[in-house]
C-alpha cells in the first residue's frame, strides 16, 4: 500500500476526489453507498476500483462522471471542480448501448457531436481512425444486430474515445462477455491505452481482470462503501491474464477483500 502511496503523489493528479460521500433514500434506513473517498488519479494512470457489489463503485463513477452529485465532498477534474457531464470525461458501460439504426462508422460520428469545431470530412477521419485503432475498419457500414458482443463494445470504446476525451470511465463493460472475447478485449484496451495515454477509471468485480489492466487497484469495502487498501501491480505490458505473475497480486489482493468481508460482518452495518 505504501508503494502505490508513494508513485500517486509522484503523479499530477488528473482527478482528485477529497472526501466524497453520498447516501441514497431506502425506506427508514438510508443508504450509505460511500463514506468520505479520497483518492488521486494521476494523468495518464489506469486504476481499477473492485469491491463486493453495493460498495459504491459504480456510485463513484457517477459522480465523477458528473452524472450524480456528492451529498458531501468534492471531485476535481485538471483542478475543476466536477458538478454535471463534460466531453472531457466519458463513460463506457456494461451495455454499449449502441444505436441499432445507425451503422458503426455513424454511431462512432455521434460520439463526435462532443467535439465542435470539426468538419464533416474531419469527424470521418477521426472515426475511421478509431475504428482502425479498434480493428472494426472493415465494418465501418455494419449495423448493431450484424456484431458480437465483443464487436458491439469495441465500436462503444471507439466512440468513447472519438472525442478524444482527457478521462475514461468504465463501469464492467466487459462483464456480460464470455472468458474468450474477456482475453483479447484486455490485450486491445492495454494496447489502446499504451498508445492513447488517456487517465482510465475502471469498475470491476474480477480482480484478476483489475490486476491485468491496472496500474493501480483500489480495494473498496461496503457499509458503508470506503476505500481499504491500495495495490500498485509492477508488471510489464502486455500483460497476460493468465500469467503466474499475474496470479500472486490477485490472490493478494482476492484475500485482502475477504479479509475486510469478514471484518465487515463481524463489525456489523456502519
Amino acid at each position: 500500500m505504501t508503494a502505490a502511496i508513494e508513485h500517486q503523489a509522484e503523479l499530477h493528479s488528473k482527478l482528485s476526489l477529497r472526501a466524497v460521500s453520498k447516501h441514497f433514500p431506502s425506506g427508514a434506513h438510508p443508504v450509505h453507498a460511500l463514506d468520505r473517498v479520497s483518492l488521486e488519479v494521476g494523468e495518464s494512470e489506469f486504476v481499477c476500483l473492485v469491491g463486493p457489489s453495493g460498495c459504491g463503485k459504480s456510485t463513484l463513477l457517477n459522480i465523477i462522471a458528473g452524472l450524480e452529485r456528492a451529498d458531501e465532498g468534492e471531485v476535481l477534474s485538471d483542478g475543476s471542480p466536477v458538478n454535471s457531464p463534460g466531453r472531457d470525461r466519458m463513460v463506457m458501460f456494461q451495455e454499449s448501448a449502441l444505436f441499432p439504426w445507425l451503422d458503426v462508422r455513424r454511431n462512432v460520428l455521434f460520439g463526435l457531436r462532443l467535439k465542435p469545431g470539426l468538419t464533416r470530412d474531419e469527424r470521418r477521419h477521426v472515426a475511421d481512425f478509431y475504428l482502425r485503432l479498434v480493428g472494426l475498419e472493415k465494418f465501418a457500414r455494419s449495423y448493431v444486430h450484424e456484431l458480437s458482443g465483443g464487436m458491439k463494445q469495441r465500436v462503444a470504446l471507439a466512440r468513447a474515445l472519438a472525442p478524444n476525451p482527457r478521462v475514461l470511465l468504465m463501469d464492467e463493460p466487459f462483464a456480460a462477455l464470455d472468458a474468450l472475447t474477456r482475453e483479447q478485449l484486455y490485450g486491445d484496451l492495454q494496447r489502446i491505452w499504451q498508445q492513447r495515454k488517456k487517465t482510465i477509471v475502471f469498475v470491476t468485480h474480477n480482480v484478476r481482470e483489475a490486476a491485468c489492466l491496472g496500474d493501480r487497484v483500489i480495494l473498496f469495502s461496503r457499509n458503508p462503501g470506503r476505500i481499504r487498501e491500495q495495490f500498485q501491480i509492477n508488471l510489464p505490458r502486455p500483460r497476460d491474464i493468465n500469467s503466474i505473475e499475474l496470479a500472486r497480486y490477485a490472490t493478494e489482493i482476492t484475500a485482502a477483500l475477504r479479509s475486510h468481508g469478514r471484518d465487515a460482518t463481524a463489525e456489523g452495518p456502519a
